[in-house]
């Protein structure tokens, strides 16, 4: 019996799915290549302030929540926008070059809204302390916890999803790519190694998930580089101070 799975299904599921297995090939990554890490193994425990269990529960429960709001949306457009339409058609509305602004689009959107909202819960000092704080218990990342929030953050952050899918105009079946795309950005984002990693400073760098440009464009940005550490793996240093 063939089994057929709706772009809809697909487009919830696969992000999930990617979502794991990739932070699963991280973590196996950095058990064997010490030398890549950015922080030695034996920090996790001690400086950590939340358990593995407890990550991997509260990314569970956000990722519920953002299926949950995925079907909505879906159930409400009808899985699609116009161009959905125009494929049933036999038309050739949906070009390459149309499926790349699309995404470019949804990146550019979903970047501006991560971006607003990141900066603002790291200067807002109760929305740091109360919600954006629990990011923040993981002081040295796991590769799985790059979605292990806040609920209310997590609903922000669905919310910047739905918003980057309804602007850009893609269907179900681009938003497949799209979203498992972002998924992998952002387990990479948070893995601990350098292939390349992603530090945050508490005033600086605050885009997400793709590039840097908020940040240049708001004066946010702290280059960094990469070092060696003298007892072995590496470290991030800002290439300068700034004010």
């Amino acid at each position: 019996m063939e089994l057929v799975f709706s772009d809809e299904a697909l487009a919830i599921v696969v992000p999930i799915a990617a979502y794991w297995v990739c932070s699963s090939m991280y973590m196996a990554l950095g058990r064997s290549m010490d030398e890549y890490r950015l922080h030695p193994r034996d920090e996790e425990r001690s400086k950590n302030l939340v358990s593995k269990r407890d990550v991997v529960k509260g990314v569970v429960l956000q990722q519920l929540v953002q299926a949950a709001v995925a079907a909505i949306i879906f159930t409400l457009t009808g899985g699609s926008t116009a161009t959905a339409a125009g494929t049933q058609q036999g038309t050739t509305c949906r070009t390459c070059v149309t499926v790349v602004l699309q995404v470019t689009v949804g990146k550019a959107v979903l970047d501006g809204w991560q971006y607003a909202w990141h900066r603002y819960m790291h200067r807002n000092k109760f929305m740091y302390r109360h919600v954006h704080s629990w990011h923040h218990r993981l002081v040295l990342p796991y590769a799985f916890g790059v979605q292990y929030n806040h609920p209310v953050e997590g609903l922000l952050d669905t919310v910047g999803g739905a918003l980057a899918f309804l602007a850009s105009g893609m269907s179900s079946r681009v938003s497949i790519f799209f979203f498992m795309l972002c998924a992998i950005k952002g387990v990479d984002a948070h893995c601990g190694l350098w292939l390349p990693g992603n530090p945050r400073a508490g005033r600086y760098n605050f885009s997400q998930p793709f590039f840097v440009t908020w940040d240049k464009v708001f004066g946010t940005h702290m280059p960094y580089v990469v070092e060696h550490r003298p007892q072995g793996g590496l470290h991030v240093r800002p290439m300068e101070a700034l004010s």
